[in-house]
């Protein structure tokens, strides 16, 4: 056989087009199959919906029900506009409305409501808009005791869809259902009972609640003397572009209740949620208006609602999701807000909302060129294909180190050591071992303070990084005990986690199961698997480096429900560095060259874990 040589000139033409010819590639694929693309995915979302339904085993699991939300949700974020949107916009109702029959939570209810009302809002021609209709009276009166407003969907379904495929269902379940009787006198028109905290206030059909009062009712100052009652003391936040956190804090444990209405555009109306408190006042100091304007938030409003409650609303310029949840000793109401990530980030700032304990630290300029990660081998071009995963966010950049506890809060007391300035002593070697590597690197704190672990997820979150890594010493009643272990966010599996999280959190270990239901309710927005990941390799490095001079046991990645790593939008992993309490431990982390040590081991778990993921993004180049 005769082989034909390309001309030298015709090859380096070639070769010197083949990243333009890689980009349009790239154009050509996304744009004309994207409508398919959406349909298909739907198709098999659709399939993985009824395929649960039907596994009696499976459907049990919260977490396999959340996959195939997941599913819908990613469709309609990514295809707004498709023939497939009010349908994954719907099914994430019908997700929810199967939770519910699971857990028997009105939670699970309420969001199905949720997105039946968004449907409706949103689609109110759309063939399914009276099955969104049908679905949510049902759920009113046969679910949530809620027969007023479940006639009101029915009545509204008539009147819009007389001849629709419900008409018939919604004809028969209004007559079954019996008009609520007036109230005979005022007493009957006091507030329901609130349930147990965390159930949220059920949705409404109609109209906004009442506007919460600026002022509070005169005599009501603080905390009424013998009254029993609750104090609002301080409203927090910490925000982003595409995420806000605000922190209600509250002097006690206390019932409440929430409710997210639609907006309602003819009056200008956002996204409005709003919690009320039960047996709770307003504190003095708390401003009845805080105007935020961050891009997610309008404003946050505090006012009397009535003598024995207190509401919050939240006024949102954008909305993809939330979530609220309590956390404990001392308690209070955390209210995360999610929106649509932007294609062009901002120039990220330091915001002031939320008073800081100290200047937000501003992230290092250097060059990511300055890693020393060997370029992976590619298919097309190396600079191309690089840059593509810059853009697209698949690589490490920015990296918030938190130093645990700080200030009032020393952490753990052993042989003469404080772990709280162990913890900050290795937060700064491996800051700087990181920023030698060419990563931009964050502290939640540089000096001796007090910062609550609530805020600290929410400054990672703010700002924007990569990853999360909390750093902490041990302790156990045992002296005897010693080693090394990292922790991911789940439930806890063992009773030394149970212990770990107790004493991490500040709370007694009997707190712990309360959290089940929190986390399980937090793992949509959490990188579950990166964390393990990221952990798996900061666990195996550290011991690497560390065994090369020292005996060390290695007590491996485990998992419990740590306040600090709670919502958290990036891969995030909890350190322990070693055991206070173990003499032979404790002499060593006093000293700055075993903390060393520690910290090459974490930098090559980081970078092992990074390469892991660029080699992963950039596989099919």
């Amino acid at each position: 056989m005769r082989l034909t040589l390309m001309p030298p000139f015709l090859s380096s033409l070639l070769r010197s087009l083949a990243p333009a010819f890689l980009a349009c590639a790239l154009i050509l694929a996304a744009t004309p199959s994207q409508a398919a693309t959406a349909a298909e995915q739907f198709s098999q979302a659709h399939k993985d919906f009824y395929s649960l339904a039907k596994d009696s085993k499976r459907a049990k699991l919260r977490h396999e029900w959340d996959k195939v939300g997941d599913s819908f949700a990613e469709i309609l974020k990514k295809n707004p506009k498709s023939g497939v949107a009010p349908k994954s916009l719907f099914y994430l109702g019908r997700v929810q409305e199967e939770l519910g029959d699971r857990s028997g939570n009105d939670k699970d209810y309420a969001k199905a409501l949720d997105f039946y009302s968004q449907f409706v809002k949103r689609y109110p021609r759309h063939d399914w808009a009276d099955d969104c209709l049908y679905r949510s009276a049902e759920l009113r009166i046969n679910r949530l005791d809620q027969a007023a407003q479940g006639r009101a969907d029915l009545e509204t379904l008539l009147k819009r869809h007389p001849k629709g495929d419900q008409a018939a269902k919604a004809r028969k379940l209004l007559a079954q259902t019996p008009e609520p009787k007036a109230a005979p006198a005022p007493k009957a028109q006091a507030p329901a009972p609130v349930k147990p905290a965390p159930r949220p206030a059920p949705v409404q059909a109609a109209a906004e609640p009442e506007t919460p009062t600026h002022e509070s009712p005169a005599g009501i100052k603080g905390r009424p003397a013998g009254s029993g009652r609750a104090v609002l003391g301080e409203v927090r936040y910490t925000s982003s572009d595409d995420y806000t956190r605000v922190i209600l804090d509250v002097s006690g444990e206390v019932k409440y209740r929430y409710q997210l209405l639609p907006p309602a555009p003819e009056v200008n109306r956002p996204h409005r949620l709003y919690v009320d408190l039960a047996e709770t006042t307003v504190g003095k100091g708390v401003p009845p208006q805080v105007k935020v304007s961050d891009g997610i938030l309008r404003n946050i409003r505090s006012g009397q609602k009535d003598p024995d409650t207190t509401r919050v609303v939240i006024d949102f310029q954008e909305l993809q999701d939330y979530k609220v949840f309590p956390l404990s000793d001392p308690y209070r109401l955390v209210i995360d807000v999610y929106a649509s990530v932007k294609e062009e980030k901002p120039a990220r700032a330091a915001l002031a909302p939320e008073p800081e304990d100290e200047p937000a630290p501003t992230p290092s300029k250097k060059a990511r060129k300055g890693s020393p990660i060997k370029p992976l081998k590619l298919k097309g071009s190396k600079s191309m294909a690089n840059n593509l995963i810059e853009q697209l966010g698949l690589t490490i950049d920015t990296i918030m180190i938190d130093p645990g506890h700080g200030g009032r809060d020393g952490g753990a007391s052993a042989n003469g050591l404080r772990e709280k300035d162990v913890n900050l002593q290795f937060a700064k070697i491996l800051g700087r071992k990181l920023k030698d590597q060419g990563f931009n690197v964050l502290y939640t704190r540089t000096t001796d303070i007090f910062i609550p672990l609530e805020k600290r997820t929410a400054m990672a979150n703010a700002r924007k990084a990569d990853i999360f890594i909390s750093v902490h010493c041990n302790a156990n009643t045992d002296s005897r005990v010693s080693g090394l272990e990292t922790y991911t966010l789940n439930l806890a599996r063992t009773e030394d986690a149970v212990r770990v999280a107790a004493r991490e959190n500040a709370v007694d270990a009997k707190r712990i199961s309360d959290l089940q239901f929190i986390l399980t309710d937090l793992m949509l927005n959490s990188k579950m698997k990166e964390s393990t990941d990221l952990a798996k390799g900061v666990q195996r490095e550290v011991v690497k480096s560390v065994r090369a001079n020292w005996n060390l046991r290695d007590h491996g990645v485990r998992e419990a429900p740590f306040y600090v790593l709670m919502g958290a939008k990036m891969p995030a992993v909890l350190v322990e560095l070693g055991y206070v309490t173990n003499k032979a431990e404790a002499s060593r982390l006093k000293s700055d060259y075993y903390l060393k040590y520690l910290a090459d081991g974490i930098v090559e778990g980081v970078l092992a874990y990074k390469h892991q993921i660029e080699r992963y993004a950039m596989r099919d180049f």
